[in-house]
């Protein structure tokens, strides 16, 4: 692992980038659809608007290597604040190489060290490969089953 390497939030200097990034984890997500506009706009939400949310990036002096999303939002069972982690990706070229495990680490520290009460994400059923990089680093499986309803014209 090269020494240069750093994790820090992401800017809007970086949207398209991200955006690179996403095209390829949608590309092989069994629910979504690589839209460019939408993934920049998404991004763009919550690059400014903090409050919603923070993206982190793991970096070089020259290159963007992988990134994680962190929505926040209000858990009743918890009786506060949770994360909900989305977009853990680490670029094609630099996979295998413990950049995931050390960006997700950030997230977990990050959490940690806010006093979020919960960290909770979504993986592709048939993926075993995200499972038991989730599992092996303290995430078990829920016994609630995700449901969605898209809202669109």
């Amino acid at each position: 692992m090269p020494d240069n390497i750093r994790i820090e939030p992401a800017t809007l200097d970086d949207l398209p980038l991200l955006v690179d990034l996403l095209d390829d984890l949608f590309s092989m997500e069994a629910d979504f659809v690589p839209d460019r506009e939408k993934q920049e706009r998404g991004l763009r939400l919550i690059l400014e608007q903090p409050a919603r949310g923070r993206i982190f990036v793991l970096r070089t002096d020259h290159q963007l290597i992988a990134m994680v999303n962190l929505l926040i939002t209000i858990s009743t069972a918890e009786g506060g604040f949770v994360l909900l982690l989305e977009d853990v990706v680490v670029h094609r070229d630099h996979r295998g190489q413990g950049y995931g495990s050390r960006l997700l680490q950030y997230a977990v520290d990050f959490a940690r060290q806010k006093k979020f009460l919960r960290i909770t994400l979504l993986t592709d059923r048939d993926n075993d490969d995200a499972k038991r990089f989730y599992l092996s680093r303290g995430f078990f499986e829920s016994d609630m089953v995700p449901l969605r309803m898209l809202l669109r014209d």
